[in-house]
């Protein structure tokens, strides 16, 4: 592809990361009660804004690091993007930090359905700020940016051993940091007023199955998107094509469990199985060949289905399944690359090493952005208080914190 054509496909591929966010406040709105809509989707657009402005001024000068034991690059290196503004070649670096601020976005924003119904917009968007800032962005310079996580394989194996952590997309630094840190936050806000299996069910399934669709739709450019930096995008068939088949075999995982376990498969279980089939597939989706990433989507789509439940078995309210989708499939995912990645996985022509890298990663995001959340978490509940009343809960988390109904039924 030509120049030109390589900057059209950056910027539609931004525009679709973007709309993600969009996405999943439409996924996560329809998911809660009538009365809290409103907070669940400003909890995303304000993570939009947040992070966007803090990615221009330091986030994207902290996610590369000239040293892989540095913890994050220099915030102040290039703070607000003078020197690449006003660089040879602003043009496509600054498409580049675009693209990158869509990831971060995405991030931050998935964390917020752990804590649905229940959550303060204020300390939130504090939350948002710092997590951000000592969360998502260092994770992105260790996966993306030359950091320790980049430099594994070499680290442990030899650069003559060309093993090295896969992460096309964000299985460690989207999926496996987002899930880690929700399952952090529902630990501090703890469990929502009458908190029992099937007693909080979905307002608007509609609106759910539309922010699915946003996601599907998005989810190719998230995927596919920074193939515009190869000269030829000679993957961008392949990552295709399994951002496709993966989805489609994770819903049909999905309502497999449920017709087993419930005797009927639900929308919602469909699109959420759409769902965990793109988060197993994303770190995948170039190092599979398709028959691989067909089998993970639907693995991925059996193994959230199951993992779900556990919130119940084992007593943490996380509300709109984030660590069941996105840890859950961002681990399989991640790990599934050890034993089938194309030429090097366990099973495909490799051997144990590739496995122990990506186990080594997903492990040290899991537990460094656990203990992350779960501190910034524990400082602003302590202090200026992260929940809501009981009483506020009961009223409508739209009304008190947003002085806003999502329904206008009577005028």
């Amino acid at each position: 592809m030509d120049a030109a054509g390589n900057i059209s496909w950056a910027i539609t591929a931004t525009a679709l990361v973007l709309l993600m966010t969009p996405g999943v406040a439409f996924f996560y709105g329809g998911l809660v009660k009538a009365k809290s809509v409103i907070s669940m989707m400003m909890m995303s657009f304000g993570a939009i804004g947040l992070i966007a402005v803090l990615w221009v001024l330091y986030g994207f000068s902290m996610s590369a690091v000239s040293d892989p034991m540095q913890f994050a690059g220099n915030p102040f290196a290039d703070f607000g993007l003078v020197e690449t503004a006003a660089g040879d070649g602003a043009n496509v670096a600054l498409l580049s930090v675009a693209y990158g601020a869509t990831f971060a976005i995405i991030t931050v924003a998935l964390i917020s359905g752990a804590i649905a119904d229940r959550a303060k917009f204020g300390p939130w968007l504090i939350f948002v700020g710092v997590f951000g800032t000592l969360g998502y962005f260092p994770i992105a310079a260790w996966v993306w940016g030359g950091g320790w996580i980049m430099n594994l394989g070499t680290a442990l194996f030899g650069e003559e051993s060309g093993i090295a952590v896969i992460d096309y997309a964000g299985g460690t630094a989207v999926h496996i940091n987002a899930g880690a840190a929700a399952l952090a936050l529902a630990l501090v806000l703890g469990k929502r007023i009458g908190f029992a299996k099937g007693i909080q069910r979905p307002h608007n399934v509609p609106l759910t199955l539309l922010g699915a669709a946003l996601l599907w739709f998005g989810w190719f450019g998230f995927n596919a998107g920074a193939e515009w930096l190869a000269d030829d995008m000679g993957n961008v068939g392949l990552i295709g094509i399994n951002t496709l088949g993966a989805a489609a075999a994770g819903i049909l995982g999905w309502i497999l469990i449920e017709r087993i376990k419930d005797g009927k498969p639900t929308s919602v279980g469909a699109v959420s199985g759409l769902v965990a089939g793109l988060v197993a597939i994303t770190p995948a989706c170039a190092n599979l060949t398709p028959g691989w990433a067909l089998l993970l989507g639907a693995l991925a789509g059996v193994a959230c289905a199951l993992a779900v439940d556990l919130k119940y078995r084992w007593g943490f309210d996380d509300s709109l399944d984030v660590v069941g989708l996105h840890l859950v499939g961002g681990l399989l995912g991640t790990v599934y690359l050890g034993f089938f990645a194309t030429d090097q996985g366990l099973f495909t022509g490799g051997d144990w090493r590739l496995l122990a890298v990506q186990v080594i990663a997903a492990g040290g995001v899991l537990v460094y952005s656990f203990v992350v959340a779960l501190v910034i978490g524990l400082a602003i509940e302590k202090t200026i208080g992260f929940r809501v009343t009981n009483e506020d809960e009961v009223a409508g988390v739209d009304q008190v914190v947003h002085g806003e109904a999502g329904y206008a039924l009577v005028e």
